[in-house]
């Protein structure tokens, strides 16, 4: 007999993981499939991190740390969020956690309440929904449109504010869409925040290293410093460092808020891995001058991908400010496949794993990761085309 807790009913498995493994599944079963469903840099972590990592291994440095991090790495997280950021913080109040999601976790867990409203912009990142289901909240969907830069506006936002509301999730750059907000439009949602002092706000900015637009990176506990002390902003070395096994995320907000992020992580986890976390002290506080090769050879392969799905009668996608996605429309295909689902499991099946646009909140399109070699996604985009010719 089966006695599964009523909040583990509330939530479905990741989707983007769903595919991914049904990708490998195949490849174990002799199919040649190209995957574009995962998130991740297709680089090499950096010599000086991996270097950092064993030199912490040599110093028989695997005993518990403090359960919110290392003092060293939350002087270095620190340091990440004034120079990469511009914001200011104190690493007392910077937790690290098992990665960037795990922070998100424990933050909505420790301040959910049933009847609570989580105002969540879509297409969302999909573990956005899952885990205020999970907490006990309620999620709002804001959707916005690729006309609209998929960014929401601060007339939206007024009008999703309700007394239920406790928290809002910002994602800039965002997964799925690659969309950035500039700082006057975060200035304006600051406007309207202003107006309800109980609406917290969580900036996932993990994103921020990987940006293709001109000028500094905005994020919204900067341009409005008089909110900041309801923000969590929410950062990591998974995607601007390549270091996605590591499982290392950091984030700075409120002491009270940080404080009981911190409580929870002591029973759920304790501290992060020992190992880890010397790594991504050497990557906050070690050559950075790398990212910004990185970010043009990304830059160049979305402009490979735009360009490719242009060309493929049916489909069209904006072209993203940052992160390694595209958000791509199918809509004219859909009386041929019915639904989103339909036509990712189409591709699936011409060796091109995706995820449909379903999965991140939207409809009639599908997602997929450029954080792939140039030959691998002119490949991947033949097979696409010959399977929707």
């Amino acid at each position: 007999m089966q006695n599964l807790s009523t909040a583990l009913s509330r939530i479905q498995p990741s989707r983007t993981n769903a595919m991914t493994d049904r990708a490998i599944e195949l490849r174990a079963q002799g199919r040649d499939i190209i995957s574009l469903s995962v998130g991740e840099p297709d680089f090499p972590t950096p010599d000086h991190v991996k270097q950092a990592a064993k030199d912490a291994l040599d110093a028989n440095d695997t005993r518990y740390t403090a359960v919110v991090g290392t003092a060293a790495l939350r002087d270095a997280a620190a340091l990440h969020f004034r120079r990469d950021l511009g914001l200011v913080v104190d690493p007392a109040n910077v937790i690290v956690s098992a990665g960037g999601k795990q922070a998100i976790f424990l933050a909505l867990c420790a301040t959910l309440d049933p009847g609570d409203e989580v105002l969540v912009p879509s297409p969302w990142w999909v573990s956005y929904p899952e885990i205020v289901r999970f907490a006990g909240g309620t999620v709002v969907d804001l959707p916005t449109t690729a006309e609209g830069g998929f960014r929401l506006s601060a007339t939206q936002l007024e009008a999703a504010i309700t007394p239920a509301t406790r928290w809002l999730l910002l994602n800039s750059p965002g997964n799925p869409t690659g969309a950035t907000y500039p700082a006057e439009e975060l200035r304006a949602l600051g406007e309207v925040l202003r107006r309800h002092p109980r609406v917290l706000v969580l900036s996932d900015d993990i994103y921020a290293p990987l940006r293709y637009t001109p000028g500094t990176h905005a994020t919204l506990a900067v341009e409005c410093p008089d909110l900041a002390d309801r923000i969590l902003t929410v950062s990591g070395v998974s995607k601007s460092h390549a270091m996605t096994g590591f499982r290392i995320g950091v984030s700075a907000g409120p002491a009270w808020l940080v404080g009981a992020m911190g409580k929870l992580q002591s029973h759920a986890s304790g501290n992060p891995c020992s190992i880890s976390q010397a790594a991504a002290v050497a990557a906050f506080t070690g050559p950075q001058e790398f990212l910004a090769d990185w970010r043009e050879r990304f830059r160049v392969r979305r402009d490979l991908c735009v360009d490719a799905v242009r060309a493929i009668p049916g489909l069209s996608t904006p072209v993203p400010d940052g992160a390694f996605y595209l958000m791509i429309d199918a809509a004219p295909l859909m009386p041929r496949f019915g639904d989103d689902e339909a036509l990712a499991l189409h591709l699936l099946e011409h060796g091109v794993a995706v995820v449909a646009a379903s999965a991140f909140g939207g409809r009639d399109g599908f997602r997929i990761s450029f954080a792939a070699d140039d030959a691998r996604l002119t490949e991947a985009f033949h097979r696409i085309a010959k399977a929707l010719t």
